[in-house]
């Protein structure tokens, strides 16, 4: 979902809730942006939340005489501001919603308030719970705060709940209470206890996986934060070439850093 996500910013030149919507929908259908051609790990509140916008699809086009063949491809904005974007119902706080945050606060970074603001956006359209929606603001925040260079130590300085206050600076990780699982608010503080207790991009990537539990998405959250923190060249090679279409992704992030560029904040 993070590659449908960033393609949508970068197509759209901005954020577009609907077209990110239309985009994880192909994912969910046809495999876009997999890289195995299929749907693979959505978990049961996104496919929900995409059962629900492709209902509101079908009376939406129904309601504006709009083939529903051209539905996904809405240019009229009067019409794209007037769909029902959020299409998930309260208290859904998976981890998935983090997941596929970068490329919002990587793309506004320029403009904090604005990132912050569409951080919460990105994840409010699938998942409604409001710890979900502060839960991405926060991450998108220190991901902005990194992009304009604050010291890892004056990151977390910001106050929300209890993993803004440093419940993550657990030093026995694990055996602390430390977990990686479902809940946003346990992936959130499992990536940052990763993050904040290492000291490069591959200790921090083993440290979130060895916690245990859902272990890939501990890691690519971790991975958000740390790779806007250490950059690319701080990547192990061994690690990059094993990535699959690597090309085709860096491609997408130079156009995410230069579309980025090129705005003029009059959202």
């Amino acid at each position: 979902m993070v590659l449908c996500l960033a393609n949508s910013l970068v197509s759209r030149r901005g954020f577009e809730p609907y077209d990110q919507l239309v985009r994880y929908k192909w994912w969910f259908r046809h495999g876009y942006m997999s890289s195995t051609g299929n749907c693979f790990g959505i978990c049961e509140s996104t496919r929900k939340a995409l059962h629900t916008f492709e209902d509101r699809q079908k009376q939406f086009a129904q309601k504006h005489n709009i083939p529903l063949k051209e539905i996904d491809f809405l240019s009229d904005k009067r019409l794209v501001a007037d769909f029902p974007i959020y299409c998930s119902s309260d208290g859904v706080a998976d981890n998935g919603v983090l997941m596929r945050l970068a490329s919002v606060p990587l793309f506004f970074y320029r403009n904090p308030e604005v990132a912050v603001g569409f951080s919460g956006i990105s994840g409010q359209i699938t998942h409604g719970d409001k710890k979900a929606v502060d839960a991405c603001r926060y991450y998108g925040a220190l991901i902005v705060a990194t992009m304009n260079n604050i010291d890892k130590d004056k990151l977390f300085n910001l106050e929300i709940a209890n993993i803004a206050k440093g419940s993550f600076k657990n030093e026995k990780g694990y055996d602390g209470g430390i977990r990686g699982k479902g809940y946003v608010v346990n992936s959130l503080e499992a990536a940052l206890w990763a993050f904040w207790s290492t000291q490069s991009f591959d200790e921090g990537a083993l440290a979130a996986v060895n916690l245990g539990d859902d272990t890939g998405t501990t890691a690519a959250i971790y991975g958000q934060l740390a790779g806007a923190y250490y950059g690319y060249h701080a990547l192990p090679q061994e690690w990059l070439n094993c990535v699959y279409s690597k090309g085709f992704i860096k491609c997408l992030c130079k156009w995410i850093a230069y579309e980025g560029s090129q705005l003029r904040f009059d959202y």
